[in-house]
């Protein structure tokens, strides 16, 4: 059997990199997809897996990066956007984003809809991340997503991590009787570097806390990833589906809003250019 190519992005640290790891092991072909080079470039070397390096917060380098794959890649069968960080202060990207969503959201967007052809044509599946935080919204409207800024820096990664759901089942809409396969996965509260990395006080105090105990291990954090990326869509998961615990899960019911799902696409397309 030919080796399947799996793009993984986030892939220089945390679950990305265990996630990375195992599906190694299976002799997959892995292309990561990294923020900081010397990291990103350890993980590849050790895995003998091709590499690229784009900061997320930098949407002219998600489009290099979108179109480096796309000439190097004719075929991929796996995007896992996993790529994603917390921000202790908010402040506008030089694209006029607000860090949090374009990071963890409209950056993801851009990569997967400049490689869409390839995706359809490889019949693909493509995995994004969530957080139960969203859960928490009220009330949600498609103006909230384009003013994250407003919010504290929780609610605005909780507004990002639901326009990712939001993506997922739209994605699963327009593109599944194509073939393409989409899913979204919570991964739980892993033991990381994302505390440090971010700034949080209450990230870094947690993970020195006896609290550290019931957090998941990095490895523990990609089981679902792995399993999502393994198994057969629409036979050992269902496709356009929300994942946590290993099983598909509740979410808000903003979610499940038709309407805003296309509104968000539509916007974020507007936004992304």
């Amino acid at each position: 059997m030919n080796r399947r190519t799996i793009v993984i992005t986030g892939a220089s640290d945390g679950i990305e990199a265990a996630a990375a790891r195992r599906l190694r092991r299976g002799r997959e072909n892995l292309v990561l997809v990294g923020r900081a080079e010397g990291k990103t470039t350890a993980v590849a070397t050790e895995l003998d897996a091709d590499y690229f390096v784009a900061d997320f917060a930098d949407l002219s380098q998600v489009r290099a990066l979108a179109d480096k794959i796309r000439s190097q890649y004719p075929r991929i069968d796996v995007l896992a956007n996993n790529a994603g960080a917390v921000f202790s202060k908010l402040h506008k990207t030089t694209d006029g984003h607000e860090i949090t969503y374009q990071v963890n959201y409209l950056a993801p967007f851009l990569l997967t809809t400049r490689l869409i052809q390839v995706l359809v044509d490889s019949r693909a599946t493509v995995i994004n991340t969530s957080s139960s935080s969203q859960k928490l919204l009220r009330n949600v409207a498609t103006a909230d997503f384009e003013t994250t800024e407003r919010r504290r820096p929780s609610g605005a990664y909780a507004l990002a991590k639901l326009a990712n759901i939001l993506f997922t089942k739209e994605l699963h809409r327009r593109h599944h009787a194509d073939g393409l396969c989409a899913a979204v996965v919570h991964p739980g509260f892993v033991n990381t570097n994302i505390g440090a990395s971010s700034g949080s006080r209450f990230l870094t105090i947690m993970q020195r806390t006896p609290v550290i105990r019931l957090i998941k291990t990095p490895d523990q954090g990609a089981e679902q990833l792995v399993r999502l990326v393994s198994g057969v869509p629409g036979v050992d998961w269902a496709p356009g589906e929300y994942y946590a615990n290993g099983k598909v899960a509740k979410c808000n019911r903003a979610a499940h809003n038709r309407v805003l799902a296309r509104e968000l696409w539509e916007r974020s397309l507007a936004a992304t250019g």
